[in-house]
């Protein structure tokens, strides 16, 4: 009965569950580069992040024998391992020592936004009006967020112009991963763009080994937690997630970030958010669900499809469950 109820509505439960696990360990990333920011410069951080994410993704292909991906996944593995885990996270990095952590979310949930069009545009996954009004209500809330946080104002604009290229880039290696997924799987995809974003890092192999040797152990614990978790896993989970739905909703799912933000600098930074920051976290998440949300669709026979990947790109819903509905 549970499986004809999801073959009905196209909702992929496991893919539900590892885009949330994705968000949480994305926005714990937050906190973490502002501990680690400190002691380590963006690229010698980015760097650290990516080579502990790539040895411990590497165990994890080990433990599965996972071997090479196929020859058609490496455009795409190359495309985002430059741009999504090099050029993306040496921005952030140094973006958020400019701006405080509300505006850089703020920014780089513009990367949604770039994804869902870009989707729409080069995957043919289309402009779902769903989908779109989730975005607009996450990003209003994204926005509130941000600003409420922004204290005085004075945010660099060189910072918020960094964050604006983090989320272009990650924009255009969501892209570049979705049809790399039809022919690798989530964690060929993850270890091998991961390890080409080390490579991509490795002129700040000197700057790293000089402030490695002397960072406290607190800053280097959490560049090892950056590359363990917020990449290894959470970029992994993403994958996983990405494969089973359009690159347009996990761009908006995405936008429960900022909330999340909020919640964790509370929790380890002693920073007490504000009622109107609470209310844009909420409205982060309102958008997320209007997004994710197949309630009331109509269900009719699509046009014939000739492509079933596509067609399930466009649905928003696995292959294999490809039924009698239209996309969101």
């Amino acid at each position: 009965m549970q499986q004809g109820s999801a073959r009905r509505t196209g909702v992929d439960r496991l893919a539900v569950a590892a885009a949330a696990v994705t968000v949480v360990l994305w926005a714990s990333a937050f906190v973490a580069i502002r501990s680690a920011g400190d002691e380590y410069g963006p690229g010698a951080l980015a760097l650290g992040r990516l080579l502990s994410g790539t040895v411990v993704l590497a165990a994890f292909c080990l433990v599965r024998r996972e071997g090479l991906p196929p020859r058609g996944a490496w455009p795409g593995i190359v495309a985002a391992g430059v741009l999504w885990f090099g050029a993306y996270m040496v921005a952030l990095n140094w973006g958020e020592r400019l701006v405080d952590a509300g505006t850089a979310a703020l920014v780089v949930n513009i990367g949604p936004i770039l994804i869902a069009l870009l989707g729409g545009w080069l995957l043919k996954e289309g402009f779902a009006p769903r989908l779109l009004a989730g975005m607009a209500v996450s990003f209003a809330g994204a926005a509130v967020v941000g600003l409420s946080m922004s204290g005085d104002g004075s945010a660099s604009v060189g910072g918020v112009l960094l964050c604006l290229v983090a989320a272009v880039t990650y924009a255009f290696g969501v892209v570049s991963q979705k049809p790399a997924l039809r022919h690798a799987s989530p964690l060929q995809f993850t270890t091998w763009a991961c390890a080409i974003g080390a490579i991509a890092c490795l002129p700040f192999a000197p700057q790293l080994v000089s402030q490695a040797a002397h960072a406290p152990a607190g800053a280097t614990l959490n560049m090892v937690y950056l590359g363990v978790f917020p990449t290894a896993i959470a970029f992994t989970t993403w994958a996983y997630a990405l494969a089973r739905t359009s690159a347009g909703k996990m761009g908006a799912t995405t936008y429960a970030a900022p909330a999340l933000v909020v919640a964790m600098s509370w929790l380890f930074l002693d920073e007490v958010p504000g009622l109107i920051t609470l209310a844009g976290g909420v409205l982060c998440l309102a958008g997320v669900a209007v997004s994710r949300s197949t309630r009331g669709l109509r269900r009719a026979a699509p046009a014939v499809p000739a492509d079933p990947v596509a067609a399930a790109a466009a649905a928003g819903s696995d292959p294999g469950l490809i039924d009698a509905h239209t996309p969101e």
